[in-house]
């Protein structure tokens, strides 16, 4: 088993087309427009399934803004320079809520951004890697 893509709801398609594809460097995979439904999906990432999880972004017509709630927690990036992606965000008008540094409680570099409806986004340093080894031991 794995992870084939997570599915968040939008409220402007494009603005959030934008932000993962120009600001978090993703490619916009491929779309579906289901009129009869009043839906459209768009669906990112930084390689295609089945080698890569997906972003599924879903456009319900008419609706322009969702309530988070409390049980959502954030989708995880691996990056490998998280200052400098951070002040790429920052330069393309992004929202960075965490500023880059140590996990608490260990060496893990990490920050979290925001997407354009409010979605958390933690970015770890070093793809992961270190932050998986440290918490494997854990």
């Amino acid at each position: 088993m794995r992870i084939l893509h997570t599915m968040l709801r939008v409220g402007d398609l494009q603005r959030s087309i934008d932000f993962y594809s120009k600001v978090l460097g993703m490619k916009l995979l491929r779309t579906t427009d289901r009129p009869e439904q009043k839906y459209t999906l768009a669906f990112l990432g930084y390689g295609s399934n089945p080698g890569h999880a997906e972003l599924e972004l879903t456009y319900n017509y008419g609706v322009d803004q969702y309530d988070i709630g409390t049980a959502y927690g954030h989708i995880a990036i691996g990056v490998n320079n998280v200052y400098a992606v951070c002040d790429a965000i920052k330069a393309q008008g992004g929202k960075v809520t965490r500023e880059p540094g140590p996990v608490k409680g260990g060496t893990s570099v990490i920050a979290f951004v925001q997407d354009p409806d409010g979605y958390k986004i933690e970015l770890i340093e070093d793809g992961g890697d270190r932050y998986a080894r440290e918490f494997a031991t854990t």
